[in-house]
Protein backbone atom coordinates (compact mmCIF):
# COMPACT_ATOMS: atom_id res chain seq x y z
CA UNK A 1 0.00 0.00 0.00
CA UNK A 2 0.95 3.53 -1.27
CA UNK A 3 1.94 6.03 1.76
CA UNK A 4 -0.09 9.04 1.09
CA UNK A 5 1.92 12.12 -0.20
CA UNK A 6 0.09 13.92 2.22
CA UNK A 7 -2.35 12.97 5.29
CA UNK A 8 -4.16 14.97 7.63
CA UNK A 9 -5.72 14.06 10.58
CA UNK A 10 -8.02 16.34 12.80
CA UNK A 11 -6.01 19.50 11.96
CA UNK A 12 -6.76 22.85 13.57
CA UNK A 13 -5.82 26.06 14.18
CA UNK A 14 -7.21 28.50 16.67
CA UNK A 15 -6.43 32.18 16.85
CA UNK A 16 -6.49 34.19 19.82
CA UNK A 17 -8.21 37.55 19.00
CA UNK A 18 -7.12 40.95 21.13
CA UNK A 19 -10.19 42.45 22.01
CA UNK A 20 -8.61 45.84 23.88
CA UNK A 21 -7.85 46.34 27.32
CA UNK A 22 -11.13 45.88 29.24
CA UNK A 23 -12.43 42.87 27.14
CA UNK A 24 -11.10 39.20 27.14
CA UNK A 25 -9.16 37.51 24.21
CA UNK A 26 -11.80 35.62 22.01
CA UNK A 27 -10.66 32.01 20.00
CA UNK A 28 -11.29 31.68 16.71
CA UNK A 29 -11.38 28.67 15.03
CA UNK A 30 -10.32 29.14 11.76
CA UNK A 31 -9.98 25.27 10.82
CA UNK A 32 -11.55 23.26 13.52
CA UNK A 33 -10.26 19.26 13.08
CA UNK A 34 -9.76 18.34 9.14
CA UNK A 35 -8.93 15.24 8.30
CA UNK A 36 -8.01 13.93 4.30
CA UNK A 37 -4.98 12.39 2.70
CA UNK A 38 -4.02 12.90 -0.82
CA UNK A 39 -2.09 10.14 -3.44
CA UNK A 40 0.54 10.95 -6.05
CA UNK A 41 -0.78 11.51 -8.95
CA UNK A 42 -4.03 13.17 -7.33
CA UNK A 43 -5.73 16.38 -6.97
CA UNK A 44 -8.07 17.35 -3.90
CA UNK A 45 -9.77 20.32 -4.56
CA UNK A 46 -11.12 22.19 -1.37
CA UNK A 47 -13.53 24.65 -2.04
CA UNK A 48 -15.94 27.19 0.08
CA UNK A 49 -16.80 30.73 0.38
CA UNK A 50 -14.03 33.70 1.32
CA UNK A 51 -13.72 32.75 5.35
CA UNK A 52 -14.22 29.32 5.37
CA UNK A 53 -10.90 28.11 6.26
CA UNK A 54 -9.01 27.36 3.26
CA UNK A 55 -6.43 29.85 2.65
CA UNK A 56 -5.32 28.82 7.14
CA UNK A 57 -5.45 24.90 5.70
CA UNK A 58 -2.83 25.86 2.66
CA UNK A 59 -0.65 27.80 5.35
CA UNK A 60 -0.80 24.68 7.39
CA UNK A 61 0.03 22.38 4.58
CA UNK A 62 3.16 24.57 3.74
CA UNK A 63 4.30 24.71 6.74
CA UNK A 64 3.71 28.42 7.44
CA UNK A 65 1.63 28.33 9.73
CA UNK A 66 1.90 25.01 13.40
CA UNK A 67 -1.29 23.82 13.79
CA UNK A 68 -2.39 24.19 17.41
CA UNK A 69 -3.83 20.32 17.10
CA UNK A 70 -4.17 17.48 14.58
CA UNK A 71 -1.03 15.62 12.85
CA UNK A 72 0.37 16.65 9.55
CA UNK A 73 2.43 13.93 7.40
CA UNK A 74 4.48 14.45 4.10
CA UNK A 75 5.60 11.23 2.82
CA UNK A 76 5.24 9.39 5.91
CA UNK A 77 6.94 12.07 8.07
CA UNK A 78 5.36 13.90 10.91
CA UNK A 79 5.51 17.41 9.79
CA UNK A 80 3.97 18.73 13.16
CA UNK A 81 6.33 17.57 15.78
CA UNK A 82 9.67 17.46 12.98
CA UNK A 83 12.98 19.44 14.29
CA UNK A 84 14.32 22.47 12.77
CA UNK A 85 16.73 20.02 10.07
CA UNK A 86 13.30 17.76 9.28
CA UNK A 87 11.56 21.10 8.71
CA UNK A 88 13.80 22.31 6.54
CA UNK A 89 13.91 19.01 4.22
CA UNK A 90 10.13 18.86 4.41
CA UNK A 91 9.22 22.55 2.93
CA UNK A 92 11.19 20.90 -0.22
CA UNK A 93 8.58 18.33 -0.03
CA UNK A 94 5.38 20.38 -0.50
CA UNK A 95 5.08 24.19 -2.57
CA UNK A 96 2.98 26.47 -3.32
CA UNK A 97 1.41 28.58 -5.67
CA UNK A 98 0.29 31.99 -5.07
CA UNK A 99 -3.33 33.29 -6.15
CA UNK A 100 -1.87 36.62 -7.47
CA UNK A 101 0.36 36.12 -10.58
CA UNK A 102 1.46 40.39 -10.70
CA UNK A 103 2.13 40.54 -7.00
CA UNK A 104 3.86 36.80 -6.10
CA UNK A 105 7.00 37.90 -8.52
CA UNK A 106 9.69 40.05 -7.83
CA UNK A 107 9.59 43.10 -10.46
CA UNK A 108 13.02 43.67 -9.51
CA UNK A 109 14.10 40.62 -10.57
CA UNK A 110 14.73 38.67 -13.95
CA UNK A 111 13.05 35.60 -14.25
CA UNK A 112 16.40 33.11 -14.85
CA UNK A 113 16.91 34.64 -11.13
CA UNK A 114 13.35 34.25 -9.74
CA UNK A 115 13.72 30.67 -11.13
CA UNK A 116 17.04 30.29 -9.23
CA UNK A 117 16.19 31.45 -5.64
CA UNK A 118 15.09 28.30 -4.48
CA UNK A 119 18.04 26.41 -5.99
CA UNK A 120 20.41 29.10 -4.25
CA UNK A 121 18.91 28.49 -0.69
CA UNK A 122 18.51 24.84 -0.62
CA UNK A 123 20.82 23.38 -3.41
CA UNK A 124 24.70 23.78 -3.48
CA UNK A 125 23.85 23.71 -7.45
CA UNK A 126 26.76 25.81 -9.49
CA UNK A 127 25.34 28.66 -11.34
CA UNK A 128 25.82 26.75 -14.79
CA UNK A 129 23.43 24.32 -13.08
CA UNK A 130 21.20 26.33 -11.83
CA UNK A 131 20.89 27.86 -15.25
CA UNK A 132 20.71 24.90 -17.27
CA UNK A 133 17.44 24.25 -14.77
CA UNK A 134 15.87 27.22 -14.82
CA UNK A 135 15.90 27.05 -18.55
CA UNK A 136 14.76 23.45 -18.92
CA UNK A 137 11.54 24.43 -16.63
CA UNK A 138 10.51 27.25 -18.67
CA UNK A 139 10.59 25.07 -21.55
CA UNK A 140 8.44 22.48 -19.49
CA UNK A 141 5.50 25.20 -18.66
CA UNK A 142 5.38 26.23 -22.40
CA UNK A 143 7.63 29.78 -22.27
CA UNK A 144 10.61 30.59 -24.72
CA UNK A 145 14.42 30.28 -23.62
CA UNK A 146 14.76 34.11 -24.35
CA UNK A 147 11.87 34.40 -21.46
CA UNK A 148 14.59 33.81 -19.48
CA UNK A 149 16.96 37.24 -19.12
CA UNK A 150 12.90 39.36 -19.16
CA UNK A 151 11.41 40.99 -16.13
CA UNK A 152 8.04 40.32 -14.83
CA UNK A 153 6.31 43.10 -16.07
CA UNK A 154 7.14 42.07 -19.83
CA UNK A 155 4.30 38.62 -19.27
CA UNK A 156 0.78 38.56 -19.25
CA UNK A 157 -0.93 37.17 -16.58
CA UNK A 158 -1.13 33.74 -17.44
CA UNK A 159 2.49 34.03 -18.75
CA UNK A 160 3.49 34.99 -15.17
CA UNK A 161 1.28 32.15 -13.55
CA UNK A 162 3.23 29.77 -15.25
CA UNK A 163 6.39 31.25 -14.37
CA UNK A 164 5.01 30.86 -10.64
CA UNK A 165 4.63 26.92 -11.26
CA UNK A 166 7.71 26.98 -12.56
CA UNK A 167 9.35 28.55 -9.52
CA UNK A 168 7.39 25.74 -7.25
CA UNK A 169 8.76 23.09 -9.25
CA UNK A 170 12.16 23.98 -9.14
CA UNK A 171 13.34 21.69 -6.33
CA UNK A 172 10.86 18.75 -7.65
CA UNK A 173 8.04 18.97 -4.82
CA UNK A 174 5.93 15.86 -4.27
CA UNK A 175 2.96 18.20 -3.52
CA UNK A 176 1.63 21.36 -4.74
CA UNK A 177 -0.51 23.76 -3.06
CA UNK A 178 -2.59 25.49 -5.24
CA UNK A 179 -4.10 28.76 -3.56
CA UNK A 180 -7.10 29.98 -6.08
CA UNK A 181 -4.35 30.16 -9.14
CA UNK A 182 -6.18 30.92 -11.84
CA UNK A 183 -9.25 32.94 -9.94
CA UNK A 184 -6.83 36.40 -11.00
CA UNK A 185 -6.46 35.47 -14.86
CA UNK A 186 -9.18 36.32 -17.56
CA UNK A 187 -11.39 33.01 -18.19
CA UNK A 188 -9.93 32.45 -22.07
CA UNK A 189 -6.31 31.86 -19.84
CA UNK A 190 -8.03 29.77 -17.04
CA UNK A 191 -8.07 26.54 -19.25
CA UNK A 192 -4.21 27.05 -20.69
CA UNK A 193 -2.89 26.87 -17.24
CA UNK A 194 -5.48 24.56 -15.66
CA UNK A 195 -4.01 22.39 -19.05
CA UNK A 196 -0.77 22.84 -17.75
CA UNK A 197 -1.12 22.02 -14.22
CA UNK A 198 -2.71 18.44 -15.54
CA UNK A 199 -0.13 18.17 -17.75
CA UNK A 200 2.81 18.66 -15.35
CA UNK A 201 0.70 16.29 -12.99
CA UNK A 202 0.54 12.80 -15.12
CA UNK A 203 4.05 13.47 -16.09
CA UNK A 204 5.92 14.48 -13.10
CA UNK A 205 3.07 12.67 -10.53
CA UNK A 206 2.42 15.33 -8.69
CA UNK A 207 0.06 15.69 -5.88
CA UNK A 208 -2.08 18.59 -5.75
CA UNK A 209 -3.87 20.64 -3.20
CA UNK A 210 -5.90 22.83 -5.24
CA UNK A 211 -7.86 25.88 -2.85
CA UNK A 212 -10.64 26.97 -4.91
CA UNK A 213 -14.13 29.00 -4.69
CA UNK A 214 -14.76 27.91 -8.20
CA UNK A 215 -16.41 24.87 -8.74
CA UNK A 216 -16.57 25.29 -12.53
CA UNK A 217 -12.80 25.16 -11.76
CA UNK A 218 -12.80 22.25 -9.89
CA UNK A 219 -14.88 20.16 -12.11
CA UNK A 220 -11.93 20.17 -14.49
CA UNK A 221 -9.11 19.62 -12.13
CA UNK A 222 -10.03 17.47 -9.08
CA UNK A 223 -10.54 13.77 -8.04
CA UNK A 224 -11.89 14.36 -4.93
CA UNK A 225 -13.30 17.67 -3.59
CA UNK A 226 -13.83 18.64 0.42
CA UNK A 227 -16.63 21.04 1.02
CA UNK A 228 -15.81 23.67 4.00
CA UNK A 229 -17.91 26.18 5.81
CA UNK A 230 -16.87 27.73 8.94
CA UNK A 231 -13.71 25.84 9.04
CA UNK A 232 -15.57 22.50 9.19
CA UNK A 233 -16.20 20.14 6.24
CA UNK A 234 -19.73 20.01 5.12
CA UNK A 235 -18.88 17.12 3.01
CA UNK A 236 -15.94 15.21 1.55
CA UNK A 237 -15.79 12.44 -1.26
CA UNK A 238 -15.07 11.55 -4.94
CA UNK A 239 -15.94 14.14 -7.43
CA UNK A 240 -18.33 12.35 -9.50
CA UNK A 241 -20.67 11.60 -6.80
CA UNK A 242 -20.33 15.25 -5.16
CA UNK A 243 -21.01 16.85 -8.53
CA UNK A 244 -24.08 14.11 -9.61
CA UNK A 245 -26.02 13.70 -6.31
CA UNK A 246 -24.12 16.39 -3.72
CA UNK A 247 -25.88 15.50 0.28
CA UNK A 248 -25.43 18.51 1.92
CA UNK A 249 -27.31 21.48 1.43
CA UNK A 250 -24.32 23.90 1.15
CA UNK A 251 -22.96 21.91 -1.99
CA UNK A 252 -26.14 21.54 -3.32
CA UNK A 253 -26.21 26.06 -2.98
CA UNK A 254 -22.68 26.00 -4.76
CA UNK A 255 -23.70 23.92 -7.20
CA UNK A 256 -26.82 25.56 -8.14
CA UNK A 257 -24.84 29.10 -7.99
CA UNK A 258 -22.14 27.72 -10.97
CA UNK A 259 -22.97 28.75 -14.35
CA UNK A 260 -23.65 25.51 -16.76
CA UNK A 261 -23.17 25.68 -20.69
CA UNK A 262 -25.45 22.96 -21.25
CA UNK A 263 -28.88 23.10 -20.80
CA UNK A 264 -29.86 19.78 -19.08
CA UNK A 265 -26.66 20.35 -16.70
CA UNK A 266 -28.47 23.44 -15.39
CA UNK A 267 -30.43 23.03 -11.91
CA UNK A 268 -32.69 25.79 -9.78
CA UNK A 269 -30.73 27.90 -8.49
CA UNK A 270 -30.55 27.86 -4.30
CA UNK A 271 -30.51 31.16 -2.77
CA UNK A 272 -28.67 31.55 0.33
CA UNK A 273 -30.48 33.93 2.71
CA UNK A 274 -28.69 35.94 5.61
CA UNK A 275 -24.57 36.61 5.84
CA UNK A 276 -21.64 34.06 7.02
CA UNK A 277 -22.18 33.81 10.63
CA UNK A 278 -18.90 35.36 12.64
CA UNK A 279 -16.19 32.75 13.07
CA UNK A 280 -15.47 33.98 16.76
CA UNK A 281 -19.58 33.50 17.04
CA UNK A 282 -20.25 30.01 15.40
CA UNK A 283 -24.10 28.84 15.89
CA UNK A 284 -24.55 26.45 18.41
CA UNK A 285 -25.35 23.76 16.08
CA UNK A 286 -24.78 22.59 12.57
CA UNK A 287 -22.45 25.74 11.86
CA UNK A 288 -24.50 25.97 8.16
CA UNK A 289 -28.30 26.04 10.12
CA UNK A 290 -28.50 29.83 10.52
CA UNK A 291 -28.49 29.98 6.00
CA UNK A 292 -29.97 26.36 5.54
CA UNK A 293 -33.41 26.18 3.99
CA UNK A 294 -33.65 22.66 5.00
CA UNK A 295 -33.40 23.25 9.08
CA UNK A 296 -35.09 21.78 11.51
CA UNK A 297 -35.21 22.35 15.10
CA UNK A 298 -32.55 19.49 15.52
CA UNK A 299 -30.02 21.10 13.65
CA UNK A 300 -29.47 24.47 15.46
CA UNK A 301 -29.15 22.15 18.52
CA UNK A 302 -26.82 19.30 17.48
CA UNK A 303 -24.27 19.97 15.54
CA UNK A 304 -23.53 17.12 12.93
CA UNK A 305 -20.68 14.75 12.80
CA UNK A 306 -19.20 13.61 9.58
CA UNK A 307 -19.97 10.65 8.48
CA UNK A 308 -19.87 8.48 5.80
CA UNK A 309 -23.27 8.32 3.86
CA UNK A 310 -23.41 6.74 -0.48
CA UNK A 311 -19.80 7.18 -0.80
CA UNK A 312 -18.66 10.02 0.68
CA UNK A 313 -18.16 12.03 4.02
CA UNK A 314 -21.06 14.31 5.15
CA UNK A 315 -21.98 16.60 8.07
CA UNK A 316 -25.86 16.81 8.07
CA UNK A 317 -28.74 15.30 10.16
CA UNK A 318 -31.21 15.69 6.92
CA UNK A 319 -28.43 14.22 4.17
CA UNK A 320 -30.32 11.02 3.81
CA UNK A 321 -33.17 13.05 2.02
CA UNK A 322 -31.04 14.28 -0.60
CA UNK A 323 -30.34 10.73 -2.02
CA UNK A 324 -32.82 10.65 -4.19
CA UNK A 325 -31.89 12.66 -7.25
CA UNK A 326 -35.40 14.35 -7.34
CA UNK A 327 -35.64 15.34 -3.55
CA UNK A 328 -36.30 18.92 -2.99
Amino acid sequence: MNTPVVEAVGLTQTYTIKRGPLRAPARLQAVGGVSFAVDAGRTLAVVGESGCGKSTLARMVTLIEKPTQGTLRLQGVDAVGADARQQRALRRVVQLVFQNPFGSLNPRKKIGSILEAPLVINTAHTAAEREQRSRAMLAKVGLRPEHYGRYPHMFSGGQRQRIAIARALMLDPALVVADEPVSALDVSVQAQVLNLLADLQQELGLAYLFISHDLGVVRHIAHDVMVMYLGLVMEQGPKALLFARPLHPYTRALLAATPAIDAGARVERIVLKGELPSPLNPPAGCVFSTRCPHAVARCSAERPALRPLDGRQVSCHLAEQFLDPGAA
